[in-house]
């Protein structure tokens, strides 16, 4: 395989990482229920900085099922299958983390508040409700500020409770850290509208061996 083609799929490997990030917002917000593998997966690619293989940092391709899936039905040709609160969320995403990255001090800070999370994983769960406290409060205090908030649809009454917020602000920066990893392995916006068929032949192509892993 060549390099070229190797950056290709890790390409969207991490475009997959946005959507499936942008697929647990919306059921933290719908049902208050999650994935939890798909969850497990987004956070901890959060925390994992180092890798050798844009694989490594959502552990398997299993691990984004979720993502291929969402990727496949929001590119597909099946309109009911397209989500438009989820296309909006994958959006804003995009949006916001050109905004961030341009942005110098935060991305420094963006690192070094993450650098801090993994000095807390030696002592906490990075599940721990507190964790999650301070992975939502990354977002809220140094992504938040940089773009136009991102509105959720939701039920207000789970909206409200406390642990969804640091869920739902926990995987917006999951979101956008794998938007991040995307931007760098050279995503553009333009590449999902013109290589549309492409994308989704080699999303397929991951979900069936994901399917194979079971």
């Amino acid at each position: 395989m060549s390099i070229e083609t190797q950056q290709y799929h890790a390409r969207n490997l991490a475009l997959a990482g946005v959507c499936q990030a942008a697929a647990l917002v919306k059921q933290v917000a719908r049902t208050g229920e999650l994935n939890q593998k798909a969850f497990s997966a987004s956070i901890n690619s959060i925390v994992i900085t180092e890798a050798a293989n844009t694989i490594d940092i959502f552990g398997s391709l299993d691990e984004l099922y979720l993502g291929f899936s969402t990727l496949i039905n929001q590119l597909g040709n099946d309109d009911k299958a397209k989500d438009v609160e989820i296309t909006r969320y994958v959006a804003n995403l995009l949006t916001l983390e050109r905004k961030v990255s341009a942005n110098g001090k935060a991305m420094n800070e963006l690192s070094e508040r993450i650098g801090q999370i993994q000095r807390q994983q030696l002592h906490m769960d990075l599940f721990d409700s507190q964790m999650m406290s301070n992975l939502a409060s990354i977002y809220s205090d140094v992504i938040s500020p940089i773009g136009r908030k991102i509105q959720i649809a939701g039920s207000p009454a789970l909206l409200k409770r406390t642990d969804n917020q640091h869920k739902v602000r926990a995987c917006l920066l999951a979101g956008l850290r794998a938007a991040v990893l995307w931007r760098q392995l050279g995503g553009k916006r333009r590449q999902i509208l013109f290589s549309r068929q492409s994308i989704l032949r080699d999303a397929k192509s991951a979900l069936n061996q994901s399917t194979t892993l079971n």
